[in-house]
């Protein structure tokens, strides 16, 4: 039988920090300005061989690397896409060349362009963006939350910040089967509208808004958005909120930290990779056995050997959702605790959180600018 094996590509989010890692110390000398020009001239980089993950239904292997395209966030937005598309498609090249069958995209680059359509068009070996997953992880965790938060999800109103994305509009039409207020907030007004339509007459009163001040009443918030810099600030969230900012980079700003003791932030949940030996030979802010969902998505694939085009574009059925989970679930991958900026995120510190909320929703009222 032949190995199965994949690859997942990335590129630099936290930029001084991504960059140093590979090229000390041009991260910490050079302007942001000058690395988001100068990024476009470095080759894709080979980053570490991923060994051991191993499924709990087969008893099998699977093998994997990590790739980058050296390309900032606001690089791959300005950047013409033509030449975009051209170094993701050298960089999964150089993912192919060691061995991979199936192709993961990660951030940003599951996102720019068409959301993978062009890219696997242009490529020897299939891709996924992941996003199936990441919707079915995004959920999960988003219930898991509200269950340690006190919070009943059938009663809560929920908002999504990015609704009009390819993850934040399969998370609405999943979550409107169970919450009881839906608010979809997007950029545009029209795609935000057409989202609501896809999820009214499910159970949950659906309201569209292309104004941040819409999420004040949120006791839920999954955030998602593409955008560059953090567009959750304090001032958006009431005590006892739990966001869900599965955005990368984070839609949620580091102010929320440092400033709301009294609202819940995760990053998604973790999950748990199957395999005592797993190892991804590269240190990406998760601990041992850990990964992202979208990560995940492809691992899984590889493991029932489903090299084949499984999520892109903008549009990700319920259906293709439930599938990938279940697979993921059959395999042993499984949500394990959650995390934001970079670190765990413990019951103790989840017990604060709603204990300083009691307090604070005691005098609390939004702040509408």
């Amino acid at each position: 039988m032949s190995e199965n094996t994949f690859g997942f590509i990335f590129h630099p989010i936290l930029i001084r920090e991504h960059v140093n890692k590979k090229f000390p110390p041009l991260g910490t000398v050079l302007p942001i300005s000058v690395i988001n020009w100068a990024c476009q001239f470095f080759p894709p980089q080979y980053i570490s061989e991923i060994t051991g993950i191993t499924s709990q239904d087969t008893g099998e292997s699977v093998r994997g690397w990590f790739v980058a395209a050296p390309y900032t966030p606001q690089a791959l937005h300005d950047l013409p896409l033509e030449k975009v598309y051209s170094k993701i498609v050298d960089t999964i090249n150089l993912a192919e060349s060691k061995g991979a069958k199936i192709m993961g995209l990660g951030a940003h680059i599951a996102v720019v362009g068409d959301a993978g359509l062009t890219i696997a068009e242009r490529v020897n070996i299939p891709v996924t963006t992941g996003n199936s997953y990441t919707v079915g992880m995004a959920v999960d965790s988003l219930i898991e939350a509200a269950t340690v938060m006190h919070i009943d999800i059938h009663q809560a109103t929920v908002a999504i910040v990015g609704a009009t994305g390819s993850i934040g509009k399969a998370s609405a039409r999943i979550l409107a089967d169970t919450v009881g207020k839906l608010i979809l907030v997007g950029r545009r007004d029209d795609a935000t509208h057409e989202v609501r339509e896809l999820c009214e007459g499910k159970g949950a009163e659906v309201i569209a808004s292309t104004d941040m001040d819409a999420i004040y009443e949120a006791d839920l918030l999954v955030t998602v958005s593409s955008a560059i810099n953090a567009i959750v600030k304090p001032k958006h969230l009431k005590p006892g909120a739990v966001i869900l900012d599965v955005a990368r980079p984070r839609d949620v700003s580091a102010a929320v930290a440092a400033e709301r003791d009294d609202v819940l932030v995760i990053e998604g949940g973790m999950v748990q990779v199957p395999g005592i030996n797993a190892n991804f030979n590269f240190d990406f802010g998760f601990p041992p056995q850990m990964a992202f969902a979208c990560m995940v998505e492809t691992m899984a694939l590889a493991m029932e050997g489903r090299y084949e085009n499984f999520t892109l574009g903008r549009d990700i059925e319920p259906d293709k959702v439930r599938e990938i989970s279940a697979i993921c679930t059959r395999h042993g991958f499984k949500l394990a605790g959650f995390r934001a900026f970079e670190h765990a995120v413990t019951p103790e510190a989840i017990h604060q959180v709603r204990e300083r909320a009691i307090e604070n929703r005691k005098v609390w009222s939004p702040v509408l600018t």
